[in-house]
C-alpha cells in the first residue's frame, strides 16, 4: 500500500485546470485510429523523429536459397543491423542469426511457399503465436495481383491482417509483380490500393519513374519501396532519394546493400538519404569516404 504521508494535500494538487488536453496525433499516415500497441510497433519499424524508416532485407533466401551476399548471415547481415531501423528476415534466420539483445524493430516475413524452381507465390502464412514469441513488429505477407495466385494470396493478407488486429500486430502487404500486368504505376497504384483496402496497415512496392507520386497518394497507408536488383551504388541511391522525395515513407534495401562494394558504408549512406535529407551526390560522397 502507497504511505500516505506522501500524499499532498488537495489544495497543492495540479490538474492543469484551464490547459486544454493535447491532441496526440500519430505521425504515419491511416494509423491515428490503430491501438496503442500497433502504433507502438509501427513505432519501431519507423523513426518517429522522421517519420521513415530504413529497412535492411534479407529474407531472400526463403525463395532463392543462400543468395549472393546471404551466405554467411552471421558475417554479411548482424554487422549491418546498428544502422538499420528495422530489420526484415523469416523467423528461421531471426532466432538461428539475428542477436537477441538487438533493439531494432522485426519485419518478420510471414507468408512462405514455392521457391524459384516452380512457380512463385504458391503461399500460406505461419502461426501467429510464433509471431508473438518473437516479438515482432510487423508481419510481411507477399500479394501477387495480377498472377495465378492472386486470390490465395489476398486471403493470405487478409487473415494476416485479421490476426494482427487481434493481437496488435500490424501488417505489411509486399507486392508481387504479376507477370499479365505492366510494371507502371497503374499497376502498383492498384496493387498497393488493393493491400490498403484489405487491411495492411503498410505496403511494400516498387518504385517508377513516372508517376509514382500517384501510386503514394492513391495508397492511404505508408508506403516503402523494394530495392529490387542490384545496382551501381550512386544509382541505388538516386532511386532511394527519388522515392523518398516524392513520398515514400522508407526504403526496405537489400541486394544494394550487402551486395554492394562496402555494405557498412552503403547503409549509413542509405541512412543519411532517408532520415538527413542527403542528395544522391552527398550520400556517394558518404559512401566513398567510408569506403577508404
Amino acid at each position: 500500500m502507497a504511505d500516505l504521508d506522501g500524499i499532498i494535500a488537495n489544495k497543492d494538487k495540479d490538474y492543469g485546470i484551464g490547459v486544454p488536453v493535447a491532441n496526440q496525433n500519430f505521425f504515419l499516415k491511416g494509423s491515428d485510429n490503430l491501438d496503442w500497441g500497433m502504433k507502438n510497433r509501427l513505432s519501431r519499424i519507423f523513426n518517429p523523429e522522421t517519420g521513415r524508416a530504413v529497412m535492411l532485407a534479407f529474407d531472400h533466401g526463403y525463395i532463392m536459397g543462400p543468395t549472393s551476399g546471404l551466405e554467411r548471415l552471421d558475417l554479411s547481415i548482424v554487422p549491418l543491423i546498428p544502422y538499420a531501423d528495422s530489420i526484415m528476415c523469416t523467423r528461421g534466420a531471426l532466432r538461428a542469426v539475428v542477436p537477441a539483445a538487438m533493439d531494432k524493430g522485426i519485419c518478420l516475413r510471414y507468408s512462405a511457399g514455392s521457391t524459384m524452381l516452380t512457380e512463385l507465390n504458391n503461399e500460406c502464412t505461419i502461426d501467429i503465436n510464433d509471431a508473438i514469441r518473437m516479438n515482432v513488429s510487423t508481419m510481411a505477407v507477399m500479394v501477387s495481383i495480377g498472377g495465378t495466385y492472386e486470390a490465395k494470396t489476398i486471403e493470405n493478407l487478409v487473415r494476416t491482417a485479421d490476426m494482427g488486429y487481434k493481437y496488435g500486430i500490424p501488417s505489411m502487404g509486399v507486392t508481387a509483380v504479376g507477370t499479365q500486368m505492366a510494371r507502371d504505376a497503374r499497376y502498383f497504384a492498384l496493387a498497393a490500393r488493393v493491400c490498403a483496402e484489405n487491411g495492411a496497415n503498410i505496403v511494400k512496392t516498387y518504385y517508377t519513374e513516372d508517376d509514382f507520386a500517384k501510386v503514394i497518394n492513391a495508397c492511404p497507408v505508408p508506403i516503402v519501396i523494394a530495392g529490387g536488383k542490384k545496382l551501381e551504388e550512386k544509382a541505388a541511391l538516386e532511386l532511394c532519394y527519388k522515392a523518398i522525395n516524392e513520398g515514400a515513407a522508407g526504403v526496405d534495401m537489400g541486394r544494394n546493400v550487402f551486395q554492394s562494394a562496402n555494405p557498412v558504408a552503403m547503409i549509413q549512406a542509405v541512412n543519411a538519404v532517408v532520415h538527413k535529407n542527403f542528395t544522391p551526390d552527398q550520400g556517394f560522397e558518404m559512401f566513398n569516404d567510408l569506403s577508404k
